[in-house]
Formats: structure tokens, C-alpha cells, sequence
């Protein structure tokens, strides 16, 4: 009895041990969630777009490349000159869930840069990971101010979900940006991680590789910032994002969407918009 207690006891602790390396190991492939189809183009939806291609310098043969969508404002806008570049989530890719609400941002007289990660959509590259998407926004923020010449205080950094935190990192590096939109995202991994019930039975700590610490950042930002959560979000607790708040030192909006999950829908489009008008009108009165 007591030989077979020890060797239940090492089966669970041998199992234990290979679960907690396998997290560390392969952590990235439960926090990206790449896809490649794109599903429809702007055109689609009634706007004009240009394709933009960013090469990856590397020492490897395999060519790395960044892809993305150009999508200038209205012609017929007659206000300052804005430039919005957008970093979606986990899944998908530009083709989902970041240019439906492109077409909005173009009315409110943005141009957008929607780019995708190495891995997602026509971006080529190795499987994502936290120094990757970092390097892969910073060469979608020098394509702006290099090769379209945009002054770097007409552009707002916008990050949703997971892309918050890729949008924070590069809003702290470039203090001279206009300001810094953050939509349904999170504090760290680690507080992701604790959020969830099944990862408190694991050394999270000595696990975690992927950091995504935004809660540390968020302190460096030098220019405005908008946070946009809603109430009933069931994926990022909407107390992350109240919490970024409260730790950001610079003026600030917050906007909270009653009972709106962690995707904006269509009801709550128009209450999004007027977050928006509202914020850039606010970034405008700080200069």
C-alpha cells in the first residue's frame, strides 16, 4: 500500500514538473492566437486603401515581412490632420474586428494604419512572441514618421486587448506621440494568469516569460490617454483597466460601457464614437 501511495505520489509530481516546463516552453502559443484568412478588405466596406509591406532585416534566408493597410481620411475633411495606428488582439487579424471600427475612425477625420504581427494574416515570420510584436510595432511607428513623413504628435496609439499592451510599450518609448488609446486590456500576464482558477495551481512566477507588464508602464506615458473597458467583460476583468487608469500620471479620459462584453458591438458603436470625439477634442485642449 505504501509503495503504491509513492508512486501515485511520483506520477503526480513527475506530471506536475512536465506541465509547468511545457507552460514555460509553449506559453506563447496560449497567448497568441494567429490567423491567417483574410476574410474582407477594407474595400469591402467602402474605403479606399493602399497595401503596405515592411520589410524585417535579419541574419536568416527566411523573409520576414510586415504587412499592413493604409486607409487615408476623407477627402472632404476639412479638421487637423489625425493618424491612428492600431494594434488588434490575440486572434484574428486586421481583417476582423480592427477595420469595422476603422470605418468610424475614418469619419471622425482619421487616417488608420492597421498592421498585423509577424504570423497573423499576410505578415511572414516565425510564431509571435512578446519581443517580436514589440519590434514589429516599433517598425510600423517608424514607417509613419519615415516613409509617410507624419509628425509624430498628429499620431494616436490605439491597442485592444492584447494590443493594448503592444500599444502601451510603444506610446512609452515615444513620448512625442498625441496620445495613447487603450480598449479592453489588461495589467500583466500575471494578473491574467491569477485571474484564471487552473494557473493559481502553478509557480506563475517562474513560469512566465511573457511578461506584458502594462501596470509598470503605464507610469512612463507623457502624453494623453483614453481607457475603454466594458462593464461585463468576460475575458479582462473591466477592474484591469480601471486599474491602468488610476496608475497612469497624465491626463486621462476613462470611458466604461454598461454591460458591453470585451468586444465593442454594434449597439454601443455611436457611444463609442462619441468616446472618441470627446477624447480628441480633450488631446487637442492639452496643447
Amino acid at each position: 500500500m505504501k509503495r503504491k501511495i509513492l508512486f501515485t505520489f511520483g506520477a503526480f509530481f513527475v506530471t506536475y514538473i512536465l506541465l509547468c516546463v511545457s507552460l514555460r516552453i509553449w506559453q506563447c502559443r496560449l497567448i497568441f492566437a494567429p490567423k491567417n484568412e483574410i476574410v474582407r478588405t477594407p474595400k469591402d466596406l467602402g474605403l479606399a486603401y493602399e497595401d503596405v509591406w515592411i520589410s524585417i532585416p535579419n541574419k536568416s534566408s527566411e523573409r520576414e515581412v510586415i504587412h499592413g493597410w493604409w486607409i487615408p481620411r476623407r477627402s472632404t475633411y476639412s479638421g487637423k490632420s489625425k493618424v491612428l495606428l492600431s494594434f488588434h488582439g490575440k486572434g484574428g487579424n486586421i481583417s476582423t474586428s480592427s477595420l469595422s471600427k476603422a470605418k468610424e475612425l475614418q469619419r471622425l477625420g482619421f487616417s488608420v494604419f492597421l498592421v498585423d504581427y509577424r504570423g497573423y494574416g499576410l505578415s511572414k515570420g516565425n510564431f509571435p512572441s512578446e519581443k517580436q510584436v514589440y519590434e514589429d510595432a516599433e517598425l510600423a511607428w517608424q514607417y509613419l514618421v519615415k516613409s509617410r513623413q507624419i509628425p509624430a504628435n498628429n499620431i494616436y496609439i490605439y491597442g485592444y486587448s492584447l494590443g493594448g499592451a503592444i500599444a502601451l510599450d510603444l506610446a512609452a518609448n515615444h513620448p512625442e506621440a498625441a496620445a495613447l488609446v487603450i480598449e479592453s486590456s489588461f495589467t500583466s500576464m500575471r494578473s491574467i494568469a491569477n485571474d484564471r482558477i487552473v494557473y493559481r495551481l502553478f509557480p506563475i512566477d517562474l513560469i512566465i516569460t511573457e511578461k506584458f507588464d502594462s501596470l509598470k508602464k503605464i507610469s512612463q506615458l507623457k502624453m494623453p490617454l483614453l481607457v475603454m473597458h466594458g462593464t461585463a467583460d468576460e475575458v479582462i476583468p473591466v477592474l484591469m483597466g480601471k486599474v491602468l487608469f488610476d496608475a497612469a500620471r497624465v491626463p486621462k479620459k476613462i470611458h466604461l460601457f454598461p454591460n458591453a462584453g470585451h468586444t465593442i458591438t454594434t449597439k454601443d458603436i455611436p457611444k463609442y464614437v462619441e468616446a472618441m470625439k470627446d477624447f480628441c477634442q480633450f488631446v487637442d485642449r492639452q496643447k
